[in-house]
């Protein structure tokens, strides 16, 4: 083996390392500065990349693909506002524990300080939203720095994907020549021949990272199992990225008879097991929850188990507040997540581990005498039936009827990835639990709309399942650049634009009711065609305001080759009325 240079020899042993620590998949952004990692990338038959153009979207692509995959899809960027413009993803992955792989070019520390063009200080640019940070050594044709940087990668990778998993920055300087010019006598085949080892690497990655489970003790373990097993009131609300195992969940479920309040992010709201007659999931509790009242002791839960991030549903989060219940906060990493901060406990375990230990201990002590959690169960599950009933009877076409015709007619299996402000609202409210295998994500970390459609093509590349995107005009508007990945990144999409002409999401704050400002500085009009966003990038684009309408284009699109554009338009403020007016019509039926 011969390598032209240092910066040859570099890129060629950090794409290896990475690829033999299990990473498939890169993506680079164009750059002169990183053209030793582009050219190593490029050259590797294991790790597919894919170009984007704006760094924004790259981003937010890798963020997507690691949320969708769990594995952390590496991002390679020049020097400069280059890497600035990974932050907004950094800081989502950061909020929602995505794994994330940073690989940022630098110049050398010589010209650190001199007005040399394209250079900034990138020491620690992402602050407290990376897991680690490290400056790799400059290349240098030497043994021991070799061992040093395929450490430093195995153990880059191993944070990222750790029990607190999120962003792991690289900052990795180059001096030229970046291409792999030859430069004699720079790295000599007496060296390639000495070094064999950490030059070609090992059968595996250079550091094998064991990745351990947090778990409760014996004891700790039979104290809260004996809690499940003498409450009469049980609650599980798993929040989004859950992290739960649909099978364990059956088990506790089955064993214990609590019901499970599941967002629709949590990654349990469908699956086989909500056809399981001992698994009582519930979706439409946005909505039923006002008709029980925290305070009537038969109306409120006694213990509650709480999994995954903070629930995106605001009834649901107030009626746990005034629950007054004891209310566990299980967290892998010990984190806290809980804003209202009434929890009483906090447990530092893997939530599968646990659950699987309680139900299995729960079952073993039961005495058959659950009167008290049937009842409770039974509750839950009529209001459940009941709501879903009175939303089959409604006939209106709003927004939310878009996000139940959109979930009821998903394939099995499908991803299905929704932006945040109404969309992912409405997704809580109206998309009804289903026994199909369907993949729910959305950016709940920040829960920002910048970068939702790269997120979500970042997610169809990492899955062969069929891809809907549910995203707001605002949302598609900022993060039109993204669509180029269709093409590029050779992703399919049915993507459902529900066009309000502006913020629908400020319409549920009080701000709504001071106009001026709201309709120019909040609700922001923008009177924007789509149907030319989707000509620039060579997608289909059909435009409906009907039930019937949308349901045959969105059928059609499911079906074909290709990605296409099925814009709904909607009045917001209509909707938000009609939301008010049905919400009002559940609390009156079922209250």
């Amino acid at each position: 083996m011969s390598v032209p240079n240092r910066n040859t020899l570099w890129g060629r042993v950090v794409v290896d390392e990475l690829a033999k620590a299990g990473v498939d998949t890169a993506v680079l952004a164009p750059g002169s500065r990183s053209t030793p990692l582009t050219v190593a990338f490029a050259a590797h038959d294991g790790v597919e990349t894919v170009s984007q153009l704006d760094e924004r979207s790259a981003a937010f692509f890798a963020l997507g693909r690691a949320k969708r995959t769990g594995s952390p899809v590496p991002l390679v960027s020049t020097s400069g506002t280059a890497l600035a413009n990974f932050h907004p993803a950094v800081v989502e992955a950061n909020q929602a524990r995505v794994p994330m792989l940073l690989l940022t070019a630098d110049r050398p520390r010589v010209l650190q300080d001199s007005g040399a063009n394209q250079t900034i200080d990138q020491e620690k640019l992402y602050g407290d939203a990376a897991r680690a940070y490290r400056t790799l050594p400059e290349p240098a044709p030497d043994g021991r720095t070799l061992r040093s940087l395929r450490t430093a990668l195995s153990r880059a990778v191993g944070t990222a994907t750790g029990t607190h998993s999120g962003p792991v920055h690289l900052n990795v300087p180059f001096e030229k020549p970046l291409e792999p010019t030859p430069v004699p006598g720079d790295v000599t085949d007496a060296f390639l021949d000495a070094e064999r080892e950490v030059v070609e690497g090992r059968d595996g990655p250079w550091v094998a990272m064991t990745q351990g489970r947090t778990t409760l003790g014996e004891g700790q373990r039979e104290r809260l199992a004996a809690a499940v097993a003498d409450a009469e009131r049980g609650l599980l609300v798993a929040g989004p990225d859950s992290g739960l195992d649909a099978d364990t969940l059956q088990e506790f479920t089955r064993a214990s008879g609590v019901p499970v309040l599941a967002d629709p992010l949590s990654g349990v709201r469908f699956g086989d097991h909500v056809a399981d007659d001992g698994t009582l999931v519930c979706g439409g509790y946005d909505s039923w929850l006002g008709a029980l009242d925290p305070e009537n002791p038969d109306e409120a839960p006694d213990l509650v188990l709480r999994v995954g991030a903070s629930p995106t549903s605001k009834p649901l989060r107030h009626y746990l507040r005034d629950a007054g219940a004891r209310q566990v906060v299980v967290d892998p990493a010990g984190g806290w997540r809980e804003a209202t901060f009434t929890a009483t406990d906090l447990v530092a375990a893997d939530p599968t581990r646990l659950l699987a230990d309680l139900a299995a201990r729960v079952e073993a002590g039961s005495d058959g005498d659950d009167d008290g959690v049937t009842d409770w169960r039974d509750r839950l599950a009529s209001l459940e039936r009941e709501y879903w009933s009175l939303v089959a009877e409604d006939d209106a076409w709003f927004e939310g009827a878009v996000l139940r015709e959109t979930v009821a007619n998903l394939p099995d299996p499908a991803t299905l990835f929704v932006s945040n402000s109404m969309p992912v609202r409405d997704l809580d409210r109206f998309g009804e639990p289903r026994s199909a295998v369907v993949t729910a994500l959305g950016n709940r970390g920040a829960s920002g709309i910048d970068g939702i459609t790269s997120s979500a093509l970042g997610a169809g590349h990492g899955t062969d399942d069929p891809l809907v995107l549910v995203t707001g005009d605002l949302a598609f508007y900022h993060d039109s650049n993204g669509l180029l990945a269709c093409a590029r990144a050779g992703v399919d999409a049915t993507v459902v634009l529900v066009n309000n002409d502006g913020g629908g999401i400020f319409r549920v704050l009080p701000i709504e009711s001071f106009d001026p400002p709201f309709t120019d500085y909040f609700r922001t009009p923008h009177g924007l065609e789509f149907a030319p966003v989707a000509d620039l990038y060579g997608l289909e684009f059909v435009s409906t305001d009907s039930r019937e309408a949308f349901r045959d284009a969105y059928r059609a699109s499911l079906d074909a080759p290709g990605t296409q554009v099925v814009e709904v338009r909607m009045d917001g403020e209509a909707s938000h009325r009609h939301r008010e007016a049905l919400n009002e019509r559940v609390q009156e039926t079922l209250g």
